[in-house]
Order: structure tokens, then sequence, then C-alpha cells
């Protein structure tokens, strides 16, 4: 969430940030709503001030002998009714007056980095490096048709369960699944970071605290009878996990590195990625999550990357880095560094991590702060998948596929997989 005091003294700042984001907004109505927020503030403060004053004049005058029940004293406890009556108007018209401005500003995105490069759309995002050689070759199949043919999953029956957009993993496939999963995790964790398995449902102030909500309500799955949701990524839980905390400066960075089943509608995308693993309602995620100190955050921001990876080079799987545009930035980011994996089959990249820092804006939602001393500051937050499970399935199909069917496994897999391939059963 963007800073209120930025929108009351600089909303052309932020016009002007947002801009480079491609939209165009009018912040007059908001900067009013804000200036007589912090007006009802200041005269709420004014008035407790005096009341206050009133109050420790009608001790002293007792305790110098007055009548308690006196004209004098009388009087002055009669001003500090009218008083308190006041500041209770105020306070009722500062908090209603608070919870629009709120929710509008709720609305908003995040300012985006001076680093982040312009751009429009997904066009204009910029390579910054590739690590290893795509696999290139005829004849090479895509990982859903390799998948049929191991007998490695099955979205018919996962139709009948559920509906389209699903998928059931069976033998080798279920095995590969658990095997990334535990590499993953046994990965991240070697490097410091503390594993959690948090809630798949979560509340709508998680949601809120993260960014999801209210802007992206409609991908979201909800349960009916309850203020409970599927969580669309581990980021949600995590970044709740300190909702209204301080957390001491000496204390971060905080490191954690969670493994989630994760639900999206996936609202606006039939039609594209309508086999395989690519764009499912639910798939399978190592999240990597940082609570940094707000000096150290340009810092963490590379070494989360890094670390995301780390994970790919381990398994010896092509990608190349993009630094996002600021017309291709997710809500809630800064700025992103996206890592898209060499898919042999399709002859394209495709993303399988994205990393992002969000700066204070999620840590201003959720109330997360830092000490240092006596200064209380918002911290900053950094996340990014470490990786996407099934993504990260469909690259070894296509890059490890053999010409007698077999999919050979990188080395660093085969003592979580069981073995050096998978063979048609």
């Amino acid at each position: 969430m963007l800073d209120q005091r930025l929108v009351r003294e600089n909303p052309d700042l932020i016009a002007r940030e947002l801009g480079r984001r491609g939209l165009e907004v009018d912040l007059t109505g908001l900067q009013l709503m804000a200036q007589q927020q912090r007006n009802l503030e200041e005269q709420r403060s004014s008035l407790q001030a005096e009341g206050n004053r009133i109050g420790k004049e009608v001790g002293v005058q007792i305790k110098a002998g007055a009548d308690p029940k006196g004209e004098e004293v009388a009087a002055l406890r009669q001003q500090g009714n009218a008083i308190k009556h006041k500041v209770a108007v105020l306070e009722d018209e500062e908090k209603q007056l608070q919870g629009r401005l709120r929710e509008q500003l709720l609305t908003l995105p995040n300012l985006p980095s001076p680093d982040c490069p312009d751009g429009s759309d997904e066009t204009e995002n910029q390579e910054v490096r590739r690590w290893g050689t795509p696999r290139l070759g005829d004849g090479l199949q895509e990982h859903w048709a390799i998948a049929d043919r191991l007998g490695l999953l099955d979205t018919e029956r996962s139709v009948r369960i559920a509906q389209s957009r699903f998928v059931t993993l069976f033998g080798q496939g279920a095995r590969l699944e658990r095997a990334l999963i535990n590499f993953m995790l046994d990965l991240h964790t070697s490097k410091g970071y503390r594993e959690v398995l948090p809630p798949v449902l979560v509340n709508s102030a998680s949601l809120t605290g993260s960014g999801q909500l209210p802007k992206f309500a409609e991908e979201s799955f909800r349960c009916a009878d309850d203020d409970l949701w599927l969580t669309p990524t581990a980021e949600v839980p995590v970044t709740s996990l300190h909702r209204d905390e301080i957390i001491p400066a000496d204390q971060l960075p905080l490191r954690y590195v969670a493994y989630s089943p994760c639900f999206r509608r996936e609202a606006g995308s039939y039609g594209r990625d309508t086999r395989g693993l690519i764009r499912l309602h639910q798939f399978n995620k190592v999240e990597l999550y940082w609570f940094a100190h707000p000096d150290h955050s340009d810092e963490a921001h590379a070494q989360i990357t890094a670390d995301a990876e780390a994970v790919l080079q381990a398994l010896e799987l092509p990608y190349r880095v993009l630094d996002l545009c600021t017309g291709d930035l997710g809500f809630s980011a800064r700025r992103t560094y996206d890592l898209e994996v060499w898919l042999a089959g399709a002859g394209a990249y495709r993303e399988i991590s994205s990393c992002s820092v969000c700066g204070d804006f999620q840590a201003r939602r959720s109330s997360i702060r830092t000490k240092e001393g006596k200064t209380t500051r918002l911290l900053h937050t950094l996340n990014g998948s470490g990786l996407a499970i099934g993504r990260t399935m469909a690259a070894l199909l296509e890059n490890g596929q053999q010409d007698d069917g077999s999919v050979v496994l990188p080395e660093a897999l085969r003592p979580y997989f069981g073995s050096d391939c998978l063979r048609p059963e």
C-alpha cells in the first residue's frame, strides 16, 4: 500500500510513477481525503491535549483546597466532558474517513523502482543473462506428449474428479513431483533458509496484506461458508507470519522456504496452455521469502534471484533472466527478475520463477516493522519461486527426452527419485 503522506504531499510523483506502469490516475480526490484525515487527526490531538490539561487543572485545584463539588471544579469538569464528546465525534469521523481512504489505497499498485526499465508490456522486458545451452533438434516432443506416453499423468480422470485444468499424477510422475519438492527444500535449507509448512487456507486479511485482495479476488478460490480462501501462493501465508509485528533489526533478514499447493482460477487465460503442466488451477510450488532490512533490499533481491537460479543450474536446465519492464510488473512488485527455463519440445523459454522486491508495500498493508535503537521503520519484503514444480517437471521431460522413449534425469535429482531416468512402464 502506498504511503498516505506521499498521497497527501506529493500526488504528482505517484501519478508519474504509476504512469510508468501505463496507468492514468487522478489523485485529486484521494489527496483531498488524505488531507481531511490529517486535519481531523490534528484537531482530535489538540482537543485531547486540552482535555488532559483540564483534567490536570481539576486535580491541582482540589489539591489546593477547592471544593470537589464546587462550581469552579464543576465548570472545569463540564468543559472536559464537552471536549470528550467532541473527541468522540472526531474519532468516528476520522475512522470512517480512514476506512474510505484505505479502501482506495488498497486498489493502487506499488510504485516501480527507479532502476526498473520502462516499457508497456512483456515485449519490452530486458534480458539480463543466460545460462546453459538450449537443446535444439527435430522431432522433440512437448512435455504433455512425453508424459502421456510414459503414463505420468491423467487429465480426463481429473475432469471427472474436479474440472478442466486439473491433473492427476501417477507412478513415476507422482514420484518425480515428490522428488522435486524434497530436492528444492533441501537445497534451500542448506543455504540457510528456514523451512515452513503454512496453512493452505488463508483469511482475507492475509490476502489483503500480500496484495491479492481486493484486486485479484476473481482469480482466487473462496470457501463459501468461511472467511477463508485457497492460497494462490505460499507468499500469502508467509507474509502474514509476522503481520502486526515488530522484528528487531539485528534479527534481519528472516529467510523462509515454504512448500505449498497453490490454487488459481487463471482468469482470462482460457485458450492458453490447455494441455500439460504449464497453466493449472492447482499446482505445487516451493517459495522463497525474505523479510529484509530496508537498507539492504537491493542486495537481498540479487541473492534471492541467485538462489532460485541455483535450482535450475543444479538440475542442468538452460534458462535466461529477464528484468521486467514497468508495464509487466506484478501488482505488489517494485522490481522483478523473471527466470525463464528452456523447453526443448516447445522450442521456447517459459517463465518458471518471478523474483520480486516489494519494498515496504506489503509491510505497510500488513503492519510489519523493524526497530533499530529507538527508530521504528517498515521493513522490506521479497519473494521468488524456487521453483514451480509442474513447470520444472515439464522442463525436465522436454530437455531430458531420449530416442528410446526414456527421459534422463540430472545427477542431482537421482538420489531423490531413486533412478537415473524415467522409462516406459
